[in-house]
């Protein structure tokens, strides 16, 4: 702990907004500016006799908290590191696996700042490698601990700045860059500097309510969070046709791709989320069965429904407490239990009852599975899309986002309903979504309807449409 006796106490300074005015009480400590934030003039000004009550009586203020040895709260000294590996125990049971592996990024970036820069220090890789590990909870119960891992968390641990120094002005701003930007020094994806930041700031956040920081600095430091886009890019997403004939191609992928074919089907056709589509299972479908038409000449497939009521995205098996690639939970911004039902419309009855008869279920009702029986392997399925995708588009269209990713048949699938007249409510409770999200993200996404739009406005103003 370092302290000083040169310290200068300036006037509290009044920021004055829309929902109230902020008393600020601001301070020096050696040429190290603090500052805190207070709801009315009566506490900063109780605060600030204090500050200048320590000064007058020679007391010794703190380098790093610029608070008086005096106004400290008793308590145990740690450093950041050891925090992070607090946090993270914390969060790891009630976390999903891609979360979990969303809050080791975070700190992971957030860590380095919080190193001195002393000899024996390890290239930077290494230090993100052994971070990654240290903050993965499933590596460290299943796996020994590589030799470089060992050495560097070791090197880590010694050399973790105290947890006290974020409150420096200085480093927590640079606690802040690292959470927001790349490892290039460009800004990160809007998404991904929001949620970093938002980590870094919940668990400094932990350390206040543990009695281990004053304050949340992360606070004081003016930054607009980026609103992430939820519109989606209508260049992305097929129409009817371009889903057909990218559904028909996947049929031509050796191996996997007829396997899988009635799973992207389903994502179209159901417009089920990818981790839900790989979770289908026989005993929520109800697929009623053919009739024989003598008109057509052929059988007749009639509506069916889906209940879904799990999903299982990919997070990696480092992630999961099974220790699977895919963690198998409950539908997003749901309860576990809590499912919905999908119509089955006859054109998707019809492919699933296909793949029913020839390739039957896995132990556990799941319709779709790898090679060797267990789960989708998630190289599996971008290979099977990747090169259906690529059959299906010339190169022009293949350097555009259109269906760059499964996800877009989804989104095809409900800019398909929406685009037809059904009720938005209805289409809500289809995909599980709120009517708000829809009209704010669906509509008018479907590739082809500018031009509809188009010929509307022409035949509107007394023109026959173009083509």
């Amino acid at each position: 702990m370092y302290t000083s006796y040169n310290v200068k106490i300036h006037k509290t300074w009044v920021y004055r907004g829309k929902r109230g005015n902020t008393y600020y009480v601001r301070w020096r400590v050696e040429k190290e500016p603090f500052k805190r934030p207070f709801a009315n003039s009566t506490l900063a000004k109780s605060f600030r006799s204090k500050l200048v009550s320590a000064a007058s009586e020679g007391e010794a203020f703190r380098t790093d908290t610029g608070l008086p040895v005096s106004m400290e709260r008793p308590k145990q000294e740690i450093n950041f590191y050891a925090l992070a590996l607090d946090y993270v125990a914390m969060k790891w049971p009630q976390a999903a696996a891609t979360y979990r592996r969303t809050i080791a990024e975070a700190l992971t970036a957030a860590t380095p700042v919080m190193l001195k820069d002393s000899n024996g220090k390890p290239d930077d890789a290494t230090i993100r490698s052994a971070l990654g590990w240290a903050f993965n909870l499933s590596k460290r119960e299943r796996e020994d601990k590589p030799d470089h891992i060992a050495k560097a968390l070791s090197w880590i641990e010694r050399n973790s700045y105290p947890l006290t120094y974020v409150m420096r002005p200085v480093t927590a701003q640079a606690l802040h860059n690292a959470t927001v930007t790349r490892l290039d020094g460009k800004p990160s994806a809007k998404s991904v500097a929001r949620q970093r930041r938002m980590i870094v700031s919940n668990m400094l956040k932990h350390a206040v309510k543990m009695e281990l920081l004053h304050s949340n600095p992360l606070r004081e430091i003016e930054w607009a969070a980026p609103k992430p886009s939820r519109t989606i890019d209508r260049r992305r997403v097929p129409n009817p046709v371009q889903v057909r004939t990218l559904l028909r191609e996947m049929m031509q992928v050796k191996r996997s791709g007829p396997k899988l074919y009635a799973c992207f089907a389903s994502m179209y056709f159901g417009a089920l989320r990818p981790e839900e589509a790989v979770d289908l299972r026989k005993p929520f479908l109800k697929l009623p069965e053919p009739t024989w038409s003598e008109a057509k000449n052929d059988w007749v497939y009639g509506w069916g429904e889906i209940y879904i009521e799990d999903a299982a995205p990919h997070a990696g098996s480092s992630w999961t407490d099974a220790g699977q690639p895919r963690d198998r939970r409950g539908l997003k911004h749901r309860p576990r239990g809590e499912g919905r039902h999908v119509p089955c419309p006859p054109e998707l009855t019809k492919i699933l009852r296909e793949h029913l008869a020839k390739y039957g279920v896995a132990r556990d009702g799941r319709l779709f599975r790898g090679e060797d029986g267990r789960e989708v392997p998630s190289i599996t399925w971008n290979r099977v899309w990747t090169r259906a995708r690529r059959a299906t588009f010339a190169e022009e269209a293949l350097a555009t986002p259109l269906a760059g990713r499964p996800y877009d048949l989804r989104h095809a699938a409900v800019s398909t309903w929406l685009n037809g007249g059904v009720d938005p409510a209805q289409v809500a409770e289809w995909a599980g979504h709120s009517v708000e999200v829809l009209l704010q993200v669906y509509a008018k996404c479907l590739d082809g309807q500018d031009q509809v739009a188009r010929d509307k406005v022409q035949r509107a103003l007394g023109h026959r449409p173009s083509g």
